[in-house]
């Protein structure tokens, strides 16, 4: 008794209600003691073992029972998949919720059955204790290993199988990945001279008194050009959130707009709408919000003859222009301390990479004055004169240089041409390319590159055919471009990919600082899923006509719609305190509601690795293999559990 008053205190604390006698007493017992350990220990550990020993003496229609029973003993051998090929790829398909099934570390499997003994494996002791039962014998450097794992977001992540020694070649895009930014100082250039451009085109003199804020804005979304709509979908297309510029769209609107169609599911492929995949789009979508909140408050004539969809290409042809007019380029030239970081771990990367054997290659949209001025300043860490600029002693670095490749077509068209640069002053000469490299007979690559590593334009032909490598997955390249850089390599060619992503260590940050929130909605969703089947096996039993107090059986029933409501309004408030922690518009970088967000779907599924930075792939052996960390569907996430049992099919019914 006193253990149910205590776990129905710090319940209402949480949910501000009590639950009906029918709610299921291990998800009650698990937020409880989530909530209980942090006010007092004692309390928490104490009411925890009543209510386990209450819980699992319980008889009904729940599974998840904590008793200590253990599961059937197995037996045969332990298989051991041989890993031959960097291109052990698993298929990611079955996250369906990917907040909802896994847990921060409740139902962690810390302790093991084996050949009929409990094994607590979290422990140096046990984990020895598992090995013994195994018959499994490794060095002592096991026992030097940490009882704790610790995780950075200087960590390289891997979603499929990779082997870095089966990896030949290494390959890098410029911009957001060897160059980083400093924000906002960067987009600044581009947001200035994109104002004065949209100025010259007509646009109100207003507008150059436009305010930039950089931290309004994720990756991911989708900006809906024909409606002046930015979205946050999830990974099955649903629209979770919406802004018109800078409104929120209500939850009614935002569904009779994209969900509500006639015979017809939004694809959000069409001409129409553009994909945030890079942070450069930032400052597209800031104007185009700024220029839809003036067109809206009809303050200007001229945009009331314009269209969304025309004022958004305006602008992107705008910002296009600052890349290539010198608007940005000469500024970062003039002042690259002001605008570039610099990171001592580049050539350290780069070098051992070569020093292992593996080849690096430069690949970059920038053209050849940019990259050279860039580039040079990351090698020496600091602006250099012109003498020093013309020698490109950075080119050391790399077996192959390509700029101005116009990714992702250099990804896909094989007819493009390839052209050589002179470093010196950066002008270009015709090549044959592929014929001209057979046409030099044995070592035709060796022989074509020691004429000049540096070049411009051309595709992936003529790339791997200089690197003499047949297979795209002995190629992993580096790229902060979800689309040009990782998707168009990985699907079109079978390159693997590792994504870099500089807001990782934000994201990371801020899930380590509501892990305790997020455990909380994790219970509370647990608890839902257990009434309701609570509710399934009373239904069963009404409709079977067996029992005669069908009447207090369907009170029953609403008394678990009642609470099932109540749990609903609370996990919303709690969710949109969890999420606006991330960002308070559109939340979560990853995810979008319980779900893969879009942007975390396409990560998972087409980013072999991801990681904060590109020195981070300096950090592992060369020799790393890295490993997927298992995935399950929602049936194993389920019995993975230690808390939950297994029935079979009659002793369900």
């Amino acid at each position: 008794m006193q253990a149910r008053t205590i776990i129905g205190a710090a319940f209402v604390a949480l949910v501000a209600h009590e639950l009906r006698p029918c709610s299921s007493l291990s998800s009650v017992m698990r937020i409880s003691r989530h909530i209980m350990a942090r006010s007092s220990p004692s309390i928490g550990s104490r009411a925890s073992r009543n209510i386990h020993s209450v819980h699992s003496s319980r008889r009904g229609f729940l599974t998840r029972r904590g008793g200590n029973r253990a599961p059937p003993r197995r037996t045969g051998p332990v298989f051991s998949a041989s890993e031959l090929s960097s291109y052990d790829v698993d298929t990611d398909e079955g996250a369906e919720q990917s907040l909802a099934q896994s847990p921060v570390n409740d139902d962690a499997k810390s302790s093991i059955y084996l050949n009929g003994n409990t094994i607590d494996a979290s422990t140096p002791e046990g984990r020895a204790n598992l090995l013994s039962e195994l018959n499994l014998h490794l060095s002592t450097t096991v026992a030097s290993l940490s009882e704790h794992r610790t995780v950075s977001s200087t960590d390289v992540f891997c979603n499929r199988e990779l082997r870095m020694d089966n990896i030949r070649a290494v390959g890098f895009d410029m911009d957001y990945t060897l160059a980083q930014y400093q924000q906002p100082a960067f987009d600044q250039l581009a947001f200035d001279g994109a104002k004065e451009k949209l100025a010259t085109l007509g646009y109100p003199d207003e507008v150059l008194d436009f305010v930039y804020d950089h931290t309004f804005w994720v990756r991911g979304l989708i900006i809906d050009t024909q409606r002046g709509n930015f979205l946050k979908i999830d990974r099955h297309k649903y629209v979770r959130v919406a802004y018109h510029g800078f409104n929120a769209i209500s939850s009614g609107m935002r569904k009779e707009i994209y969900s509500r169609t006639f015979n017809k599911q939004p694809s959000f492929t069409e001409k129409t709408f553009v994909n945030m995949d890079t942070l450069f789009q930032f400052v597209d979508a800031h104007l185009f919000a700024l220029l839809i909140e003036m067109k809206d408050n009809g303050d200007s004539e001229f945009l009331d003859f314009k269209t969304y969809d025309e004022i958004y290409r305006d602008i992107r042809r705008c910002v296009d222009l600052c890349h290539r007019d010198g608007v940005i380029k000469d500024e970062v030239a003039r002042d690259p301390s002001k605008y570039l970081v610099l990171d001592d771990g580049m050539m350290k990367m780069l070098n051992g990479f070569r020093e292992s054997g593996t080849k690096c290659f430069l690949l970059t949209n920038s053209f050849w004055e940019y990259t050279q001025t860039a580039m040079n300043y990351l090698y020496h860490g600091k602006k250099v004169d012109d003498e020093t600029l013309r020698r490109n002693e950075w080119l050391e670095l790399f077996d192959l240089v390509v700029v101005g490749s116009c990714k992702p077509a250099y990804l896909t068209d094989p007819y493009l041409s390839l052209f050589r640069v002179d470093p010196g002053d950066g002008s270009l000469r015709n090549t044959d390319g592929l014929f001209e490299i057979e046409a030099l007979g044995e070592n035709g690559a060796a022989k074509f590159l020691s004429m000049g590593k540096t070049f411009q334009g051309g595709n992936w032909n003529h790339l791997q055919a200089m690197l003499n490598i047949q297979a795209g997955e002995e190629i992993l390249y580096v790229g902060d471009h979800l689309y040009a850089d990782v998707l168009r390599s990985k699907r079109q060619l079978g390159w693997r990919s590792c994504f870099i992503m500089p807001e990782l260590p934000d994201e990371m940050r801020t899930f380590s600082m509501q892990r305790d929130l997020r455990e909380a909605i994790m219970e509370l969703r647990k608890l839902r899923d257990e009434l309701s089947q609570y509710g399934d096996g009373l239904k069963r039993y009404i409709n079977t006509g067996e029992f005669e107090q069908k009447g207090e059986m369907q009170k029953k029933l609403d008394l678990i719609a009642e609470d099932d409501w109540k749990i609903k309004t609370k996990l919303a408030e709690l969710n949109r305190e969890y999420h606006s922690s991330f960002n308070p518009h559109w939340g979560q970088m990853f995810v979008a509601g319980y779900q893969d967000s879009r942007f975390g779907y396409f990560v998972k599924n087409y980013a072999c690795l991801y990681t904060s930075k590109a020195t981070n792939l300096g950090l592992p052996l060369p020799s790393r293999v890295f490993r997927t960390s298992g995935e399950l569907l929602p049936h194993d996430a389920m019995l993975y559990s230690r808390t939950t049992n297994f029935l079979d099919d009659e002793e369900c019914l």
